[in-house]
């Protein structure tokens, strides 16, 4: 747990501590979200893999995608015409 004040403008400083464990550098951009009166903070890269594992939980590798299905789909109709 890090404690820190708030200097003017709503400016804090993010611990090295958690810069380093975040890997962000200067000028990298961090993103907020409010949640259940918290607030927490990601990277990009972090948002990324977090869709990145979303995705993979509903398409898994190796299973069907709906585009594939739909391109099956209209090659039978092609063949049948």
């Amino acid at each position: 747990m890090h404690s820190m004040k708030m200097s003017e403008g709503g400016r804090v400083v993010i611990p090295a501590e958690i810069r380093a464990a975040l890997e962000i550098k200067d000028g990298d951009t961090v993103y907020w979200e409010l949640l259940a009166g918290e607030a927490r903070l990601t990277t990009k890269q972090a948002r990324i893999h977090r869709a990145q594992e979303i995705f993979q939980r509903h398409f898994p590798v190796g299973g069907p995608f709906q585009a594939d299905a739909l391109i099956a789909e209209r090659r039978a109709e092609a063949a049948r015409e």
